[in-house]
């Protein structure tokens, strides 16, 4: 699985970062697993490296717990 990384900006949500990297809010999810050291961000300060790695085809990623 090929990892990328995004910056982050100043007030920025896992869902904000999904919809940005994956064109899709969903992947939040996706996003916290593959960065547990972040876990403790709610709202990311600027300059934040998170790993983006390409989703597998067909790969189903549910909702974090607060958007259920």
């Amino acid at each position: 699985m090929n990892s990328l990384i995004y910056r982050t900006i100043q007030g920025q949500t896992w869902d904000q970062i999904a919809k940005a990297v994956y064109q899709d809010e969903t992947k939040a999810g996706f996003l916290m697993e593959q960065n547990p050291d972040l876990i403790s961000y709610f709202i990311f300060p600027d300059g934040v490296l998170v790993k983006t790695p390409e989703l597998e085809v067909g790969s189903k990623i549910e909702l974090p717990p607060w958007r259920k």
